[in-house]
């Protein structure tokens, strides 16, 4: 056990990325990392993470913001649940722990938004807590080192790997330069899956510093990556829609979604279920209460989430002003688009185009 953790930290001292987040590992910022990681790619979520701690610093700013505000922060790394609880889990955190983020991942799972895994990486990078934090990358990994051929998307399967890392995690520095060696275990670990016990390909065993702790590799060398063992997914089910970018001189109409459901709360060009044709597509308008005066098609557009897949095609409608209370619409200017109201990634391809049609006519 010695062995195969200063062999991983060696690696990972001189390999580790270099992320915002690690160069001030406060407990907050792990937090704010970690949510923000759920479901999102490192490389994507940087931006955000530095864009939000400039606009929410700490724990307190965070609970007395607005919902609005967070959503706006948050716009285009979807699940936006997770910005919801975060707000939340800060609002409970001044309130019930006095500004401080709790220290031990049971205490820390009682906050909304926080379940098995990211309570284990902020308390063991924040706070040293020895406990794994098993993630899909982590999963892999173990697969890999203890040859476990068993569905790896199992409660069964997590609780070996739990238990597995659990016996090979330090109880304290054994080298001078790191003081936290259960974080360090943890974020190595990520950084091997990330760069070379890689999923979908064959691992770069000959760069890996734990390969010959791994049974895979040593008992069937050239068939690591037959692990995980990952049952096929369900096919994703397909929504077509229509939606429309109404536009009347400087301003765009929006719409805000329900209050609960796919993107709840959010802010959306308006749009309907269906493939509609110009026809049709003008006749939902005027039963909305809107009178083109052109109409044309512009790109279509997909989306992917979790259990479906939305088809979209695109309008864009050029009207008359409107008056207050005219369309059961908002009437937005480019500012509060950019500014107030958040329109998620769902239709983003729409706001990109949009937004670059206004500034082709600016120049």
């Amino acid at each position: 056990m010695k062995i195969f953790y200063e062999e991983l930290l060696n690696w990972y001292y001189q390999n580790r990325r270099e992320l915002p987040w690690r160069e001030d590992p406060a407990p907050y910022h792990v937090w704010l990392s970690e949510i923000m990681l759920q479901q999102t790619r490192v490389e994507a979520a940087k931006g955000y993470y530095i864009r939000f701690l400039n606009s929410l610093p700490d724990i307190a700013s965070l609970a007395d913001s607005s919902e609005e505000t967070c959503l706006k922060l948050w716009e285009g790394l979807g699940y936006y649940s997770r910005v919801r609880n975060l707000k939340r889990a800060a609002e409970e955190v001044m309130k019930s722990f006095g500004g401080n983020l709790p220290r031990t991942s049971a205490e820390l799972r009682q906050l909304p938004g926080i379940g098995p895994y990211t309570s284990a990486a902020i308390a063991s990078i924040a706070f040293g807590e020895k406990i794994p934090a098993v993630d899909g990358n982590l999963l892999r990994i173990f697969s890999r080192l203890a040859m476990y051929e068993e569905n790896i998307r199992t409660p069964a399967a997590l609780k070996k790997a739990v238990e597995y890392y659990t016996d090979l995690m330090p109880e304290e520095s054994k080298n001078t330069q790191e003081e936290n060696p259960c974080g360090s275990f943890n974020q190595a670990l990520m950084d091997l899956g990330n760069a070379v016990c890689l999923p979908g390909t064959a691992p770069d065993c000959g760069n890996c510093p734990i390969s010959e702790f791994c049974r895979i590799h040593m008992e069937r060398p050239g068939s690591e990556s037959d692990l995980p063992v990952i049952p096929a997914g369900k096919d994703k089910k397909e929504e077509h829609l229509t939606v429309f970018l109404i536009r009347s001189e400087d301003k765009t109409a929006v719409r805000k979604r329900p209050s609960r459901g796919l993107l709840a709360g959010l802010y959306e060009f308006p749009n309907t279920e269906g493939k509609l044709e110009p026809e049709e597509a003008v006749k939902w308008l005027r039963e909305h209460s809107v009178e083109p005066l052109r109409i044309r098609r512009i790109s279509d557009a997909e989306h992917i989430f979790t259990h479906k897949k939305w088809i979209m095609r695109g309008y864009e409608v050029i009207t008359d002003p409107f008056c207050e209370g005219d369309i059961p619409f908002i009437m937005a200017a480019k500012e509060e688009i950019d500014d107030r109201y958040c329109i998620p990634s769902a239709f983003g391809a729409y706001l990109k185009w949009l937004l670059q049609e206004k500034r082709d006519a600016l120049s």
